[in-house]
């Protein structure tokens, strides 16, 4: 009798662990990768230029929760990136300089791990962190702050050009180029390493049996043809492709030249609705459903949109400690607050 529980304790042990290697290989061999714990491996994927520096991100932290860089001097980059709130903004629209939407009814994306995508903005038009962070900064309906204006609010400010010369030597030019890459090495930074990320490390019990199941489903549904990679999405794909997105006239975006669009990381997706492009839908489960008939011509069930919105729950990632910084004071030569 004893010998024949603990045969069937072994079978069910084997089974389990055989069950998890076998979700393991089948999410490496769909291209799902885990986040370097090696610190060397780590750098070469965030940083592969060699410009982090401790000083530098230090700085691009200041800069990047620093108001007086949009034209009202009360809008910074955590505003729709709150790094409080999964690194978005919880609304539909971004919300901008006079209170305005988005025109386009565009949705702000998390800043967590965007390091890790190939592209940056829905229709990818940026290659990297640096050159994105130009854009927000000068546009219109978000920060409006012209690049003259930037640069005269910085370099007005002794403190800040101290910090400058301390992160780049003494020669260095403080110009619009040169503040926004700082907020770009910083976000490089903003990485989450998650329990998920444990489970293809090795750690079978990382995942509990509902998540793990959940993974399977994700995986046999095709959602991984997409949401891949070490940012489970990040890159440029066609959207739409097997039946019309429902709220597709929410906003008039419609992606690049070519109808592509940047697929969002579903890293901490749990924690930045509401989703899509235009942040049409609140319901993780209902945005599941949807995306299994926009993009894979298939039904997919409530039961099976449970599975797979469990399952996202272990990509919820291990956040860095980001403090609030104290800001450096205005001085008198320090451009004053608009609003027109």
């Amino acid at each position: 009798m004893k010998i024949s529980k603990v045969a069937a304790i072994a079978v069910v042990a084997s089974s389990c662990v055989f069950g998890a290697a076998s979700v393991v290989d089948m999410a490496k061999q769909k291209g799902l990768m885990a986040i370097p714990t090696n610190r060397a491996e780590l750098a070469k994927l965030v940083d592969p230029n060699g410009t982090i520096t401790d000083t530098r991100v230090e700085l691009g932290k200041r800069l990047y929760f620093e108001p007086r860089l949009s034209k009202s001097g009360i809008i910074s980059c955590n505003t729709c990136h709150n790094l409080g709130l999964g690194g978005a903004d919880g609304v539909p629209a971004a919300v901008g300089h006079k209170w305005t939407a988005n025109p386009h009814h565009l949705n702000s994306p998390t800043v967590y791990n965007s390091v890790f995508s190939k592209a940056q903005f829905w229709d990818g038009r940026s290659p990297h962190l640096e050159d994105q962070a130009q854009g927000p900064m000068q546009a219109g309906p978000e920060m409006a702050a012209p690049k003259s204006l930037v640069e005269e609010r910085i370099n007005s400010i002794p403190a800040y050009v101290a910090e400058f010369k301390k992160a780049y030597g003494d020669n260095v030019k403080i110009d619009f180029e040169k503040i926004t890459s700082t907020i770009g090495i910083f976000e490089r930074t903003l990485v989450t390493p998650s329990r998920f990320d444990d489970f293809l490390n090795g750690k079978a019990d990382a995942l509990s049996a509902a998540e793990k199941d959940g993974l399977k489903v994700f995986l046999d549904k095709g959602c991984a043809n997409c949401h891949t990679g070490i940012a489970l999405g990040g890159t440029m794909q066609p959207f739409g492709l097997a039946a019309k997105y429902k709220f597709a006239k929410v906003g008039d975006f419609k992606g690049d030249a070519k109808g592509m669009v940047k697929t969002p990381t579903l890293r901490n997706i749990t924690e930045t609705a509401p989703y899509f492009h235009n942040g049409a839908i609140w319901d993780l489960a209902d945005a599941v459903k949807e995306m299994g008939s926009v993009q894979l011509g298939i039904k997919i069930s409530d039961e099976e949109a449970g599975k797979i919105v469990t399952f996202f729950g272990s990509l919820k990632g291990r956040k860095p400690e980001v403090k609030y910084p104290q800001l450096p004071e205005s001085t008198i030569k320090t451009p004053k607050p608009a609003f027109d």
